[in-house]
Order: structure tokens, then sequence, then C-alpha cells
């Protein structure tokens, strides 16, 4: 079964909207003063892509602690917390410093979920969800880079 169940495919393309109306607000100045004015200042901008950039990458080491339960190897542990701390140490030092280490912490978690895909820990359709919400993550961090 290579083709991505609907749920997680719902799912995970909802779960893009923080990191698209981040970019949005970055590029349409006028609608992040409306969004700062209704919603606060964390939820414009970079601000709400960076927090919630942390957020995910945090969430994926659980999901990957998961993958990692299914076997007897602990590399698989020690792997699969590394987005976490990635997020927790990387996402300081401004704006920009912090949206281009979070690119690499999503292009780092592509690499985990491709081991964890190999060993045939993770659903066979995985990688195909993986490369697209990873791929749309970092167009719109880039957004904040450049």
């Amino acid at each position: 079964m290579r083709q991505i169940p609907r749920a997680p495919l719902i799912l995970g393309l909802l779960g893009l909207f923080p990191f698209a109306w981040g970019a949005i607000t970055v590029s349409f100045p006028a609608l992040a003063d409306w969004g700062q004015m209704t919603l606060g200042g964390r939820f414009v901008g970079p601000y709400v892509q960076l927090f919630y950039g942390a957020i995910i990458l945090s969430f994926m080491s659980g999901v990957l602690w998961g993958f990692a339960a299914k076997s007897t190897d602990p590399l698989g542990y020690i792997l699969s917390v590394i987005p976490a701390l990635w997020a927790f140490f990387m996402t300081g030092g401004g704006p920009v410093a912090a949206a281009m280490n979070l690119i690499f912490g999503f292009l780092g978690l592509l690499l985990l979920d491709w081991y964890f895909w190999r060993l045939e820990l993770a659903p066979p359709w995985w990688m195909r969800l993986r490369v697209l919400l990873t791929s749309i993550v970092i167009l719109t961090l880039l957004v904040v880079v450049i």
C-alpha cells in the first residue's frame, strides 16, 4: 500500500496551516498588522512558524519513538529524540537563524523518517507523506530566510 491513507494526509495538510499563515503574513504586511491586532504577535509572521515548527519537531520525535518501540535496537530510541533536542537548542538567535535551523531540522527529520521507513518500522506510505509535508514546510520557512 503506497497510497497515503486519507486521515493522515488530510491532518498532515491541515497541520501546514501555521507555516503557510506565517509565510503569508511575512509577505503581506497589512495582513500581518491585522493578524497582530486580532490574534496577537505570536500568531503572525515568523513567530507562528518558529513556535509551531519547534512543536512539530518535538511531536515528530514522539512519532519516531513509536517506530523505535517496534524494534529491539536501542539506536532507534537515541535517534528519535534528536528532532526535539534540535528544536530546543536551535530555535533561538532571531527569526532568520531560527528559521534556517528549523529548515535543517526538518531535513534531518526527513533522513530519520527514511531510516525508520527503510527498516520497515514506518508504514509503506510514510515517505510519500513526509516528503510532501517537509517540502511545503521548507518552502514556507524560506520566506523568512530570504
